[in-house]
């Protein structure tokens, strides 16, 4: 059993190998992370926000189109990996921010935003109920989570969990667990945040949708 800090330091290693061809055409087992971008953007849609943050960001490609779509609003990248960073920062996109950080404890003020967005990152994240527990805090009043990453049928989740993910460690991958639909619920639940959609989509996608509160 690796240590929270073992499981980080994976993923920085793996992801700093990664940076330089996150976004390009020869991505490998990274460009199934674009399949989520529509749905994360159509939800986005469906409410009016200003500012946002793309937690476990990678190099910003996510922040990268929403930019482009509309560059009034102010979109904050955060990743673990340096290297990530630093190529988001290469982008010089005015008015964005990308900061290395651990999505686990947020490092930003109560109440910073109105949306944030998590893709293909939460499997990575040793301590779950951490990470949405610092959603609540840093999300005002009425903000939503939007996040996207695997679930499946339990016995292929067993199967992931106990296999294919230790595999992965073993070659240099950053993988921890991904969850049941009933374990998402449980932990929304405990972090306070109002679940308004969940689900088990195709190819074993999780799509979340969590509201804070609107009561201060």
């Amino acid at each position: 059993m690796r240590t929270d800090k073992e499981y980080k330091d994976l993923t920085i290693k793996e992801f700093s190998k990664a940076a330089s061809i996150y976004e390009t055409d020869h991505a490998g087992i990274y460009e199934m992370c674009k399949d989520d971008y529509p749905y994360i953007a159509s939800e986005l849609e469906k409410e009016e926000y200003h500012d946002l943050l793309d937690c476990g960001c990678g190099t910003g490609p996510m922040i990268s189109l929403l930019y482009e779509k509309d560059s009034s609003k102010h979109y904050t990248g955060l990743d673990i990996t340096p290297k990530m960073i630093e190529v988001g920062k290469s982008k010089n996109l005015q008015g964005v921010d990308f900061v290395v950080g651990d999505c686990e404890n947020l490092p930003f003020e109560d109440n910073s935003f109105d949306a944030i967005i998590c893709s293909n990152s939460f499997h990575h994240y040793p301590n779950p109920q951490d990470f949405f527990n610092s959603v609540q805090r840093v999300l005002r009043p009425g903000g939503r989570l939007i996040l996207q990453d695997y679930t499946a049928p339990k016995v292929i989740l067993w199967l992931m969990n106990h296999t294919e993910m230790p595999l992965a460690n073993l070659v240099g991958h950053g993988d921890v667990k991904a969850y049941t639909l009933d374990e998402i619920r449980t932990i929304c639940g405990n972090a306070g945040l109002e679940i308004e959609k969940l689900e088990a989509a195709k190819k074993f996608r999780l799509h979340l949708v969590a509201r804070k509160s609107r009561e201060k």
